[in-house]
């Protein structure tokens, strides 16, 4: 009977997932999927490791729960993994707070902690948590963990944590937390192995997809990160806003008659990208287009990309190595192009060639500052937290890492 570890990220309408088959000293990655449409008439598929996909409607005769979704990924497993046992779960949950600065055992009482946090990630941390309490119901046998996005930047100091209130807000957790930590922690692991000389000194790391941050660190460690109390601060995203004048909030509610659910629907799910563009949030879709909307678009992603490219090198003292990663970090050249274009005043010499057919580096021989562009994998980090956890704990005492 092999050991199995799966990793569970729930949002609101879908739950992604990985299954792990556990050896004595690694983790061999099985399958990821996708169960999708969840509240509504969802679909699973999933692919295997360097294997087939597939997909197919869930059957039922009403709206698919997280419940539901869950089951559909255990009918998966029993029928394709037919000797496994699913030892432990890891769980991404985004906001663990100020206290929690790496990843836990979940029990009752942790459970009732992470439940607390809701308020500050109210979009995401229910149906994180969801995903919890249906994994408890499916395996009440397994290691549960949780892997929290904002336990990386827990190494923050105080003026990069901080907003300019009176200091009883922050001491009552109104401050920056900055997210994306497991996508910057398995990038960090990552660099030590391509340039480990570069990973020990100052590196930003970019991380843009549909959401997107950066983050600036030293010696390994996250000294500062774009996102900042909620996972709508920093740069502009597919659908969020980025930075925003708080007295535009005030204005919306004050004299547009809005709601604060309805302003909260609108900067979360109809800016960024998509409200600018008036197009899409797909940035596929965006760069074959012509409108000059979506090119003002773009060109306000960049320079925001820019902004916080020059601010984050001054908080470091400069740079020796930027990495991108992310679904546009990672595919698309042409961003990383405008990002970098003209930026020889950082030390960077872009390679034309080499972004273009997206090579691992893409800066010359010559740029002091080295460009990397690397693929994350926050699936495989929660799943290494995850066993390193139930390892400890005596449930995969043959995991020797």
């Amino acid at each position: 009977m092999n050991d199995v570890i799966l990793t569970l990220n729930a949002g609101s309408s879908s739950i992604k997932f990985a299954a792990y088959r556990v050896e004595s000293e690694n983790l061999t990655a099985l399958a990821t999927g996708l169960v999708d449409g969840i509240g509504g008439a969802a679909t699973f598929s999933v692919t295997l490791t360097g294997g087939r996909a597939d997909k197919r409607a869930i059957a039922g005769s009403g709206p698919v729960d997280h419940k539901a979704a869950l089951a559909a990924v255990i009918g998966w497993l029993n029928q394709s993994q037919q000797d496994c046992r699913i030892a432990a779960i890891g769980h991404r949950v985004v906001h663990g707070g100020p206290d929690f600065a790496k990843p836990i055992l979940i029990d009752d009482l942790r459970l009732a902690q992470l439940r607390d946090l809701t308020p500050l990630a109210p979009l995401h941390q229910p149906h994180n948590l969801a995903g919890v309490d249906a994994a408890r119901h499916a395996f009440p046998d397994a290691t549960q963990v949780a892997c929290f996005d904002t336990a990386f930047h827990r190494s923050h100091p105080f003026i990069a944590d901080t907003f300019a209130l009176p200091r009883q807000y922050y001491d009552q957790g109104i401050r920056r937390y900055g997210f994306h930590g497991l996508s910057y922690e398995f990038i960090t692991k990552r660099l030590r192995t391509v340039a480990p000389e570069l990973a020990a000194g100052r590196v930003i790391i970019a991380h843009l997809g549909n959401g997107a941050s950066m983050c600036a660190l030293r010696e390994g460690k996250s000294i500062s990160s774009t996102m900042g109390f909620t996972a709508l601060d920093g740069l502009p995203m597919g659908t969020r806003c980025g930075q925003l004048d708080p007295g535009v909030v005030l204005y919306l509610i004050t004299q547009k008659g809005m709601t604060p659910e309805s302003v909260s629907d609108l900067l979360y799910n109809d800016c960024g990208l998509k409200g600018m563009s008036g197009l899409s949030n797909d940035m596929r879709v965006l760069a074959d287009s012509a409108s000059p909307r979506v090119r003002e678009a773009l060109q306000y992603f960049v320079a925001r990309i820019r902004h916080e490219l020059g601010g984050l090198a001054a908080d470091l003292g400069g740079v020796d190595a930027i990495v991108f990663t992310g679904g546009i970090g990672e595919h698309s050249w042409s961003t990383r192009q405008a990002v970098l274009r003209g930026m020889e005043w950082l030390g960077i010499q872009l390679d034309d060639s080499a972004n273009e057919r997206g090579e691992q580096t893409i800066s010359t021989p010559q740029s002091t500052t080295r460009v990397f562009v690397l693929p994350t994998d926050e699936e495989r980090m929660i799943a290494e937290h995850t066993a390193a956890i139930a390892q400890s704990s005596g449930r995969l005492e043959h995991y020797r890492p």
